[in-house]
């Protein structure tokens, strides 16, 4: 039913049938399919844009992206256990990847280790709820970080986890013209302006108290991250020292 005219020719299927979402990408089976396929965009693009691959982060990921990069992708997207779309099951939401924090620091470390650190960016996601976590995911190894929940969150959302539904309550994710008639654009545009300028200023005081003038600057700098709470193995994996140290 989500399948309206709109939907149906850009989606090229028929109204009223069923999408099957995500798309399978029967073209990539290896790293060198995908190598073929990143090329093949690039080449598309006259290698004036970047080409993204995002992944999700679970065991075995950082092997996988280190292949990513030596196919040719310029950016690195990861996605951590606490993110994902309301239309994921539950027991895969809260199941089913390695959190973040973790995965950014063993990929960067990885991508140092082979010598290709240099050669793509690294963007994170899942469970960024707060500037804080933007900084600590950039002294981890990142290059920059994305949202997603909180992006909707500003914009009047209350996660209810019924985006696949289309009944959409606040009127974001719905193609029903009555539903979506109850997001006021211009407010919902006005606090995600005012979310990310808060978030801002909170990370250039945060640089500030670490006598720190540019975000650059704290790239991969774990010298600034101390662990509380957290195992020995969890410390390894983080790259950093426990509180106190």
């Amino acid at each position: 039913e989500k399948v309206s005219v709109s939907v149906s020719a850009t989606r090229m299927i028929p109204v009223g049938t069923d999408a099957i979402s995500p798309a399978p990408h029967h073209d990539i089976y290896s790293i060198e399919d995908l190598s073929m396929l990143i090329h093949a965009i690039k080449e598309a693009t006259n290698y004036e844009k970047p080409v993204s691959v995002k992944i999700a982060a679970v065991h075995n990921f950082a092997a996988i992206a280190a292949g990513i990069v030596h196919a040719g992708a310029d950016i690195i997207a990861i996605d951590g256990l606490r993110g994902g779309t309301g239309a994921a099951p539950k027991v895969i939401r809260d199941n089913v990847g390695i959190p973040i924090e973790l995965a950014i620091s063993s990929l960067d470390r990885r991508l140092r280790q082979d010598g290709i650190r240099n050669r793509c960016s690294i963007i994170a996601a899942g469970g960024i709820r707060g500037s804080a976590d933007v900084i600590k995911a950039i002294a981890l190894g990142a290059d920059a970080a994305y949202i997603g929940s909180a992006a909707l969150i500003a914009m009047g959302c209350n996660l209810c986890q019924k985006c696949y539904t289309g009944k959409c309550n606040w009127g974001i994710c719905t193609q029903d013209p009555r539903l979506a008639g109850r997001l006021n654009v211009d407010i919902a545009s006005q606090r995600l302006v005012n979310l990310i300028s808060a978030w801002s200023h909170e990370i250039r005081e945060m640089l500030g108290g670490m006598g720190i003038n540019a975000l650059e600057s704290l790239r991969g700098n774990r010298d600034h991250l101390r662990g509380v709470g957290l195992y020995e193995w969890e410390l390894d994996v983080l790259g950093i020292k426990g509180a106190g140290e």
